[in-house]
């Protein structure tokens, strides 16, 4: 064999270096390797999809009384039919209409009072860890006054005031719920502000704003978004709860917790009055925690 032969036989082979895994695809990946974070995402776009479609879903009004065919049972009891397969209430609705309607009471509620609280606790939280000194000190006052007043006072007063309605709940909840994204974000500014990108940015002159706005605010969402997810099913529980109470939206209109409070005392007769929003609770508020838990590994580099 020749000396030419041998000297290419030696060379090494060298490997093709495989490309880098685009993060995005990675995080998707880290959320599809579990399937309950599949089955908590198909729960919640379940529940989404009927509030929309809810005028395609059913034909009656979930307002209408008819005194005629109250206290109807389900379609697969004796007596119920299919004009109202999930029966009707006390004074003849329809519950199939009151529980597609009420989902959208439900999710405005729980979207709309995390925005407001996440806006106005990381504005806040971003303030006082960058800021320090006097800032710091006043906005930590205030967080520990409002995690010491009791909530329900706050609702009560609050509702006295300004009388039960939608809007109400909305602002209660997100005007109150802002402490956890503030604290968080404090905690996470106050860590990020002494790393070297941080401390480069100053060197070079950029403005705190710009700072706040470019760095450290794309750092803390990951954990404020998490957040957020979770809350929002804090926030379903707190409206029905309250609408339980009489506290939330005002009647006629649809809302899970109002209609277990109203089905309460038929408990013993008309089982599905109470039970069946219930179940609707329990279906979104799972659904939002198991998705909500596997987008938290997910933004987590710990988590493989």
């Amino acid at each position: 064999m020749s000396s030419a032969g041998l000297q290419t036989a030696a060379e090494p082979v060298l490997e093709t270096p495989k490309p880098a895994v685009p993060e995005w695809k990675r995080k998707y990946r880290k959320f599809v390797k579990n399937p309950i974070g599949i089955i908590g995402l198909v729960m919640v776009l379940l529940i989404i999809f009927i509030s929309i479609a809810a005028p395609l879903l059913t034909s009656h009004d979930p307002i209408e009384v008819n005194l005629e065919k109250k206290l109807q049972p389900p379609v697969w009891q004796e007596g119920g039919t299919w004009e109202h397969w999930l029966g009707t209430d006390e004074v003849g609705r329809d519950v199939w209409a009151r529980l597609v309607y009420g989902s959208r009471v439900s999710l405005s509620v729980g979207f709309f009072a995390v925005v407001i609280s996440l806006a106005l606790g990381t504005a806040l939280g971003i303030l006082a860890g960058y800021f320090r000194g006097k800032t710091d000190f006043a906005i930590s006052t205030v967080i520990d006054i409002m995690m010491a007043f009791p909530f329900i006072l706050l609702a009560l007063a609050t509702i006295a005031v300004m009388g039960p309605s939608l809007l109400n709940m909305i602002l209660v909840l997100g005007l109150t719920d802002w402490t956890q994204y503030a604290r968080l974000v404090r905690g996470d500014v106050i860590s990020l502000r002494e790393q070297e990108f941080i401390q480069a940015g100053y060197a070079l002159g950029s403005r705190h704003w710009r700072i706040i706005w470019r760095h450290l605010l794309p750092n803390c969402l990951p954990s404020v978004i998490v957040l957020a997810t979770l809350a929002m099913a804090r926030a379903i529980l707190m409206e029905s709860s309250l609408s339980f109470l009489g506290l939330g939206v005002s009647s006629p209109t649809p809302s899970w917790g109002f209609m277990m409070s109203t089905g309460r005392p038929y408990i013993a007769t008309a089982w599905w009055l109470a039970t069946l929003p219930g179940i609707a609770i329990l279906i979104t508020v799972l659904g939002i925690n198991l998705a909500g838990d596997r987008i938290r590994d997910m933004l987590d580099p710990k988590v493989d």
